[in-house]
């Protein structure tokens, strides 16, 4: 099969990534073997493309927002079957018995896997996934429109949450790439007032169609005190400009899983009140669940900009650049090999 693997881990611009040719992965006893049918482009993916996140596996392939059918199944696998549409997400495995786990909070277990970090992705023909981390995905959503939702939907909501925004609340988004495009669509849908700050101008656009109240620069000041706000550009810079824009009691959460270093906060300015810093750290299965059933119930959609597989690096170019709205999707144009 056609597979992506990040050779040496360095800037984009330099070609970290090579397209080459490997066997077709073996599932696991529990896993599911998975003919990829579209992977989106996260900017976790760039992350590990650029060594921002330390190498947990050497030539990984990367890639975590995949909408695929199952090719095969492993031996002890009874809730799936060959032709199954499914999605295969960033969380991928959890040992189950730590006390994370037992309370709920699986996304905190110290033995936890990652899609396209720990274990190859999606930026391939075929991945593998335990079929217990697998997603059912609604039938009425084409391939391309449902990637984005695998993981930057997924930690949009999860950030959503972290941010506690109540009823009615007034809510600022600080960048608005393919996360927070549809974290902003679902609490629109909620009742929610949407302000959006972004350097990027055709971002801007996009959340004023999108029924954004306002989208202004990315360290401006939005036009009425926050009650929650939340991070998605990894800008250590932004965190003290977002929490100087929240009102008394509010929540500023975090989303990404990196971060340039942030400045010295000043507790008058930036803390007092009762605000409070949140981080976000993956999510949980559930968290996938309620998001899918909720995009589906709201209409969230992803916009979308379309590359062939063999254009990855490409893609992640484009997004570091700032060349498209919404978010990237791959297709995998090659037929299937079983």
């Amino acid at each position: 099969m056609h597979a992506w693997e990040v050779d040496r881990p360095g800037p984009i611009e330099g070609e970290p990534l090579r397209f080459v040719e490997r066997p077709i992965p073996v599932p696991g006893a529990d896993e599911l073997l998975v003919h990829v049918r579209a992977c989106g482009v996260c900017r976790t993916d760039l992350h590990v493309s650029e060594g921002d996140l330390p190498v947990r596996r050497p030539r990984v392939t990367p890639g975590h927002e995949v909408v695929g059918e199952v090719a095969a199944t492993g031996e002890d696998v009874l809730d799936h079957e060959v032709g199954d549409r499914v999605g295969v997400a960033w969380l991928r495995r959890t040992d189950g018995t730590c006390g994370y786990c037992a309370r709920g909070s699986e996304n905190l277990c110290p033995a936890s896997q990652y899609t396209g970090w720990d274990a190859d992705g999606g930026y391939a023909e075929y991945t593998t996934v335990p079929a217990a981390f697998a997603y059912r995905l609604p039938s009425e959503v084409d391939d391309v429109a449902l990637a984005p939702l695998l993981c930057a939907g997924i930690i949009g909501y999860r950030a959503l949450l972290r941010a506690a925004l109540p009823p009615g609340g007034r809510l600022g988004l600080y960048g608005f790439g393919g996360s927070a495009h549809l974290c902003a669509q679902l609490a629109l849908a909620q009742g929610a007032t949407v302000h959006v700050l972004t350097r990027d101008p055709a971002a801007r656009r996009l959340a004023l169609e999108l029924g954004a109240a306002s989208a202004r620069g990315a360290y401006d000041e939005p036009p009425e005190p926050l009650d929650s706000a939340i991070l998605f550009a990894p800008v250590g810079d932004l965190v003290p400009v977002a929490l100087r824009a929240l009102d008394r009691g509010g929540i500023l959460s975090v989303a990404g899983i990196h971060l340039s270093d942030t400045p010295p906060l000043r507790y008058e300015s930036d803390l007092f009140y009762e605000k409070e810093l949140r981080s976000v750290t993956s999510n949980t299965r559930r968290d996938g669940r309620d998001f899918l059933a909720l995009a589906a119930r709201h209409g969230v959609r992803a916009t979308t900009h379309a590359y062939p597989l063999s254009e990855a690096q490409r893609a992640l170019r484009d997004l570091k650049a700032g060349r498209f709205d919404g978010a990237a999707v791959l297709v995998n144009d090659f037929p299937p090999r079983m």
